[in-house]
């Protein structure tokens, strides 16, 4: 059995929407095709950052995944597959959980 490859994925917080302790804010994550997907989750969650209703937005975050494949485009694009389902439980809106980002979009490999 192959190891699960846990990174960082990129995303932007756009803006805060609910105090419930520890706080909730709505972000976002644009994948390899431009396609934009939002997110709603825990600030602590997305961010070591104190955010809160009256901080300045965006901020930039990042959602936990795993990495599941990697390969070049056509274009010569290092794309990566994520999977956002571990190691956190994070799903789009839409329940999307898996995503095409480009190479730069992944942080703490």
């Amino acid at each position: 059995m192959t190891a699960l490859r846990v990174a960082g994925l990129s995303v932007q917080i756009e803006r805060y929407i609910d105090d419930h302790f520890p706080g909730v804010v709505a972000c976002v994550l644009t994948d390899a095709d431009g396609k934009r997907h939002a997110f709603t989750e825990k600030v602590p969650v997305l961010s070591s950052s104190d955010l809160r209703a009256d901080s300045s937005y965006p901020k930039p975050g990042y959602i936990g995944c795993v990495i599941e494949h990697e390969w070049l485009d056509a274009a010569g694009r290092k794309l990566v597959q994520v999977n956002t389902e571990q190691p956190w439980g994070i799903t789009s809106v839409s329940g999307v959980t898996v995503f095409n980002v480009l190479d730069a979009q992944i942080i703490d490999r």
